[in-house]
């Protein structure tokens, strides 16, 4: 890059940190008090010892901003020569601290004494990064894949198809396609139809047992959202709007995001906001579906796991969605052994791996460090497996616990209900003759 582009992409990134300073973000900056508790939450930063992983430094380039724009002591620092002004080598320094060493799991918001959101900050700042040119190689090619293919990962819908046949062929029930009028459009992460493709033929059992009506859509089956991982709202915006207007097609009343964090947070959450306008249609996380079924006796189970089992959180469902209660109810279910780890729900340790740090080749050693954390919680409780609802910190957990030989498998609530669902037959033999 030459120095003209370089200063061209400099003021890009300015004027994009200039443009995400909020009043909530000012308020933030302005409150701060520097105590330093948001580091003691940061399983980054607790696993390395490095203090330059503090959450709160890794907003430095936004705070600079901030302080030389809409402070009255920064214009006077600018007056007098004292102002540190962001640089194009100081933004790709923090890179690695944005990008490698935060999977924006809002622990550090969680306990801020005074509220500061600094995972909303984090997110923000990254509109800046991406502007200025300095993001992770690995989350520009899956944003690109994802505008240009639909998946983040290049996968299309033939992909998809070749797997439809197997989950029809092993449980002779159709997975429905482009259905209109259904309950509920499905939608699914790329990685889990590539590593786990279970979780279709899961849901595909549920449903039918249930009696649930449902579809898949060829024009919008993934649930990734690429542009919310970067730090790009117009492209998160783009991938929203492919499946609001897939759910507006087959005039579905409820889309279901899978087992993937930050997929359900951008959909759920995120997305009304980045459109600028309303869903005609609810959002759901798959477990607050099931959690529905068995609430509403449509769940028939048999059996119960009777090996000593613990779960993972994942933090976009539990501690930014309050999804904690659903699945735990869900194990009772099949869980003769159940053990909670003993932070869960609201205060659990992340895995490491979200927020487009797994997409990222280069933070694999920063990611098993902070994958310490979440070993010593196992640890703990001595599960002879693991239970998840996120394919991302499901990969992770079990990349992890290979990596420190730990003999723990790891495996989906939702694959782990379909297992014990009572054979239907069996069901309307119970059910009361008219």
């Amino acid at each position: 890059m030459s120095a003209q582009e370089s200063t061209l992409s400099l003021e890009r990134g300015l004027a994009a940190f200039r443009a995400e300073i909020d009043a909530p973000t000012a308020a933030f900056f302005s409150s701060c008090v520097h105590c330093g508790i948001c580091a003691q939450s940061c399983p980054f930063y607790l696993e390395t010892g490095d203090p330059k992983y503090t959450p709160i430094l890794k907003l430095e380039p936004l705070r600079r901003v901030w302080e030389a724009e809409f402070t009255l002591w920064g214009r006077i620092k600018r007056l007098l020569g004292l102002e540190q002004k962001v640089t194009d080598a100081m933004l790709a320094e923090w890179e690695e601290l944005l990008y490698d060493s935060c999977s924006m799991c809002g622990r550090c918001s969680l306990v801020c004494p005074v509220g500061n959101d600094l995972a909303y900050m984090i997110r923000k700042t990254r509109e800046g990064m991406v502007q200025s040119g300095h993001a992770p190689e690995g989350l520009i090619n899956a944003s690109i894949r994802a505008v240009t293919t639909g998946s983040p990962m290049g996968l299309q819908w033939k992909t998809l198809a070749v797997q439809i046949k197997h989950v029809e062929a092993s449980t002779g029930l159709e997975v429905p396609i482009d259905k209109t009028g259904v309950d509920y459009m499905v939608l699914l992460s790329s990685m889990e139809i590539i590593n786990f493709p279970e979780y279709l033929e899961a849901i595909t059992k549920i449903f039918d047992h249930a009696g649930v009506t449902w579809t898949l859509s060829t024009e919008c089956f993934e649930a990734t959202n690429a542009g919310i991982q970067i730090g790009n709202k117009d492209i998160a915006a783009q991938l929203v709007e492919r499946v609001v207007a897939a759910a507006e097609k087959l005039k579905v009343p409820n889309v279901i995001s899978p087992e993937c964090g930050h997929a359900f947070t951008a959909i759920r959450w995120e997305g009304p906001n980045l459109i600028g306008r309303r869903y005609p249609f609810r959002v759901f996380h798959i477990v607050e579906v099931l959690e529905t079924l068995r609430a509403a006796g449509r769940l028939k189970t048999e059996g119960k796991e009777t090996d000593r089992l613990s779960m993972h959180d994942p933090c976009n469902l539990a501690r930014k969605s309050g999804v904690i209660q659903q699945q735990r109810n869900l194990m009772d279910l099949v869980a003769d052994d159940f053990v909670d780890l003993k932070e869960h729900g609201r205060y659990q340790w992340c895995c490491g791996a979200g927020g487009g740090v797994s997409s990222n080749e280069r933070a694999e050693p920063l990611k098993m460090a902070a994958f310490k954390r979440k070993k010593a919680q196992i640890e703990e409780v001595e599960p002879a497996r693991m239970v998840t609802m996120c394919a991302t910190c499901r990969t992770q957990l079990e990349e992890g616990l290979e990596e420190f030989n730990m003999d723990i498998p790891v495996v989906g609530l939702t694959e782990m209900i379909a297992d014990h669902l009572v054979e239907k037959d069996a069901t309307a033999e119970e059910e009361p003759q008219a």
